[in-house]
Formats: C-alpha cells, sequence, structure tokens
C-alpha cells in the first residue's frame, strides 16, 4: 500500500461482512480512504462489527441481486474504485442448492459490472474471481492464460463471473482486473465448515478434527492480510491503464493437502489428536495450486506474511474469540 495514495478516495466494497472485505475496509479506512459498504445480512461476530469498521464506514442495505441500488451508491457516494468481493463462497452450499449461488456469483458480477459501465467516475474495479474458476487441469500450478472451465456450480458461477468481466473489459473498456486466489483463511473468518477455522476450534475444544475429503485434496492457502494486500497493490497499479482487462493469480505458491494443513495447526497448538477423515467430499477439484509469476513480474508484488505467519496470527485470534464466545 503506497502511503498516502487512498487519503479522501471514494472506494465502495461489496462483501464487507465477509472475510476479505472486511479486511479491505480495515486497511483502506485507516489509509484515510472515504468507504462505502454494501451490506445484505448483519452479521452480529462478523469482522465489520466486532472490529468497530461498521462504524466508520457508509452503510448501503441490498444485495448484488438489486441492480438499481448498486447504481444509486456509485453516483450518490461518487465512487472513484469498487473492490467487488461479494459472493456466495461455500462449495457444500452450492452444490445443495445452486440457484442462490449463480444468482449471488454471476447475476451480482453482471449488475455491478454494468453499473459501473454506467457511471464515467468510476476508474476501476476489481473483481474477485477464484481458483475455482480454472476447473480440473493437468498441468500445475495454474497460470492465467489456462482456460476457464468449471465443471461443478461454485466452480462454474466463478467462471461465468471471471468470463463476463473480460467481457465487459473487451467489449465496453470497462477499466477491471480480476483476482483470482486459493483459499482465504484468517482472523474474522465464521464459516467453520472450512478446514482451518473447524480445526483450530476442534483442537481449542481438545476434539477431534474432521476432514470431509479424504485428506489427500490439494489446495492452494491464502492469508487473508496478505490477500488484502494484494487487492489493494492491484487497485494502485490500475492507474497504468495497460493494466486493465488483465486477470492476476495471488498465492503463497505452495501446494499443501488438507491433512497437512491440519497436521501444521495441531504442531502449532501443541494438540496431537488424529482427524476424522469423513471422506464425504463431492464435486470438488482434487489438486490446484497457483503460480504468481504474473503479480510478481507485472505489479511487483509479493506476500508480505506467508503461510506459517499467517496461521500463527489466524490460531491466536480464534482463541480470543472462542474464549470470548465460551466455546472453549
Amino acid at each position: 500500500m503506497t502511503l498516502g495514495y487512498w487519503q479522501h478516495k471514494n472506494v465502495f466494497i461489496t462483501g464487507a461482512t465477509g472475510l476479505l472485505g472486511s479486511w479491505l475496509v480495515k486497511y483502506l479506512v485507516d489509509a484515510g480512504a472515504r468507504v462505502t459498504v454494501l451490506v445484505r445480512d448483519m452479521v452480529p461476530d462478523s469482522h465489520l462489527l466486532t472490529s468497530g469498521y461498521i462504524n466508520r464506514v457508509n452503510v448501503v442495505r441490498g444485495s448484488l441481486e438489486s441492480y438499481h441500488i448498486l447504481e444509486r451508491a456509485l453516483n450518490e457516494y461518487e465512487i472513484d474504485t469498487v473492490f467487488h468481493a461479494a459472493a456466495q463462497t461455500i462449495v457444500q452450499i452450492a452444490n445443495r442448492n445452486p440457484l442462490p449461488t449463480l444468482e449471488a456469483n454471476v447475476r451480482g458480477t453482471w449488475n455491478i459490472l454494468e453499473a459501473v459501465r454506467r457511471n464515467p467516475n468510476v476508474k476501476k474495479i476489481i473483481i474477485a474471481s477464484s481458483d475455482k474458476a480454472y476447473g480440473i487441469h493437468k498441468e500445475l500450478p495454474y497460470t492465467e492464460d489456462a482456460p476457464l472451465r468449471g465443471s461443478h456450480p461454485y466452480d462454474v458461477s466463478k467462471s461465468a463471473a471471471d468470463l463476463i468481466a473480460q467481457m465487459y473489459h473487451s467489449t465496453y473498456g470497462v477499466p477491471v482486473t480480476i483476482t483470482r486466489c486459493g483459499n482465504f483463511f484468517g482472523p474474522g473468518d465464521l464459516n467453520f465448515n472450512r478446514i482451518v477455522p473447524e480445526t483450530i476450534r476442534a483442537f481449542a475444544s481438545n476434539q477431534r478434527p474432521i476432514i470431509r475429503s479424504d485428506g489427500t485434496f490439494i489446495r492452494d492457502y491464502f492469508y487473508i492480510e496478505d490477500a488484502a494486500d494484494a487487492y489493494i497493490t492491484l487497485a494502485e497499479k490500475m492507474d497504468d491503464q495497460k493494466i486493465h482487462g488483465h486477470a492476476f493469480n495471488f498465492s503463497n505458491e505452495l501446494q499443501m493437502s488438507v491433512r497437512e494443513v491440519v497436521e501444521r495447526i495441531g504442531t502449532l497448538m501443541g494438540s496431537n489428536l488424529e482427524p476424522i477423515i469423513a471422506n464425504e467430499a463431492r464435486n470438488e477439484i482434487p489438486h490446484q495450486y497457483l503460480s504468481a509469476q504474473k503479480a510478481r513480474e507485472m505489479l511487483g508484488w509479493s506476500p508480505r506474511l506467508g503461510f506459517d505467519e499467517g496461521l500463527r496470527r489466524t490460531i491466536d485470534w480464534y482463541r480470543k474469540f472462542l474464549h470470548t464466545k465460551g466455546n472453549v
């Protein structure tokens, strides 16, 4: 983040009660930006509320599916930069009930892009895609020129949203860039069906954590403060219009199995409890990780904290959070 860059800039963030959105709010408010957030549901334990930053931003109540709310917000708050971080992100939920996922992730993306297209004051929009947009590939790591070919509901929603963002740039010249990241983890994640928070909660309660898959799935785990820094770095670099229309992978470039992540958490928390292997995961990509070479070369970006330091910070946060809630 460049010192002084965000002072008095008008920024709009979707998904602000989520993990990534809440950290973007914190970083940008601290940097002096005037931040407006879109909030559909008030989540009392969300990082946005518990950190107190909800009281330092403008709040627009509504959903991504409501185009006119988005158009009004961009207009009335004279937005310059948009971070579109909102999505339905849980694979199991998408598999169980795909329509809300497609509505939020696909319709929501074209709504915000259309609102930006019609507003000449918006100079840049960053769209959150995902490594899941690539689908299954034999050649790894994923690079940005790999085809997008999701097969299952969540993956397809991200492939479609990613392609729609590219369309808005190539057809209408909308100043968009796209991020493709791995599995976020970090302080403030309240989705306890994800492996990192669920495992920390289990070990903190002296219980065996549950691995939904067979434990061999390879994932790219990315600490949330590094992710927020990546998004903000990308937004700053978009002052160079040659960046517009590009997609960027952001990653630690580590490939780790679910079992390895659980073991690493156990080591840091001083637990030797063996996980329960449920082996019930379906419609998920078995092996994926990202190359961040393009981000290093074009943006000069690299993670500041990395996996191990990020995991230590995450464990410390959950210990305090769970203690406050009386769960340990």
